[in-house]
């Protein structure tokens, strides 16, 4: 049983239903006092939205660096064992989906062609995940080498140690509990609602009926194997006024403030996933540059 495999692009539709599937803890909060106005840093579109909690968290460069090195360390000890271990091919840089793609709603760049599905996956991401299914269809003998048979043990539990020594893997349920709380939280706030409200007027004028970009990103008539031409038409008008009501903006200024203030409240925990998430990335990079 091969582990599970990093996800180099973003399912739109499946990250913002699990994204507000989540419950939140904390009511809605008020702006803090001189920081009604978004700062510089909230003025990022969707592609480029970096929010405090993903410093606790592996972006998918980072994952695929820690799994190409345990291949690194697996290939002598399969080896040993009379057996070849192919390297997973590497993938561009520039393929890699951007951080909180999409994460309040259609991203305005994507929605023309794409409408809410996610675009097709770069040659290069095609490849990596092409290497990941034949891995899945290995023969029995060689996954149990490989793997155990549980999937944490053969010589990739070899490959571990050799890595971390002890060290557990990074811990990620803070994170994924905290940054659904967060995007809740933050979407019931006087500010986000307001911006929602401007949005949501400029798409009745334009014939849609929704009452925030994410009750459009993940309404279940998007879930075709391919944008219909309705998908497409909502898309290019939610993009449009994403830029008129200055939504995204409001959203990504008060999630921020939401999640500093949750990072405060679990800082011991998220700094030992932190940690654990450093180790692991340190050696993983030692190792690739040797």
């Amino acid at each position: 049983m091969p582990p599970s495999r990093a996800r180099t692009t973003t399912a739109l539709a499946l990250l913002l239903l699990a994204a507000t599937a989540c419950t939140a803890g904390e009511p809605g909060s008020a702006p803090a006092p001189g920081t009604a106005a978004p700062s510089p840093a909230a003025r990022q579109t969707g592609q480029r939205l970096r929010l405090p909690l993903d410093a606790y968290v592996s972006d998918v460069a980072e994952t695929h660096a820690v799994e190409d090195a345990q291949d690194v360390l697996m290939r002598p000890c399969m080896s040993a064992l009379g057996l070849e271990w192919k390297p997973l091919p590497r993938v561009d840089a520039r393929d890699l989906a951007p951080w909180n793609l999409g994460r309040y709603g259609a991203d305005a760049a994507e929605a023309v062609r794409h409408g809410y599905h996610s675009p097709p996956d770069p040659p290069s991401v095609v490849r990596r995940d092409r290497a990941w299914d034949e891995r899945d269809a290995l023969p029995d003998r060689v996954l149990r080498a490989a793997y155990g048979p549980t999937g944490r043990g053969g010589c990739l539990e070899v490959a571990r140690r050799r890595l971390v020594g002890d060290t557990a893997p990074p811990d990620y349920g803070a994170y994924n509990r905290l940054t659904g709380t967060a995007l809740e939280t933050s979407r019931r706030t006087p500010e986000v609602r307001a911006a929602a409200g401007r949005w949501s007027a400029c798409m009745a004028e334009a014939g849609f009926d929704y009452p925030d970009p994410l009750a459009a990103a993940t309404d279940e008539r998007w879930r075709t194997p391919e944008p219909t031409p309705a998908e497409r038409a909502t898309a290019r008008a939610d993009a449009a006024c994403q830029r008129t009501s200055g939504v995204m903006a409001v959203w990504a200024a008060a999630e921020t403030r939401v999640q500093h203030r949750l990072i405060r409240r679990n800082a011991d925990r998220l700094r030992e996933a932190k940690a654990r998430k450093d180790r692991w990335l340190a050696a993983a990079r030692r190792v690739l540059d040797r």
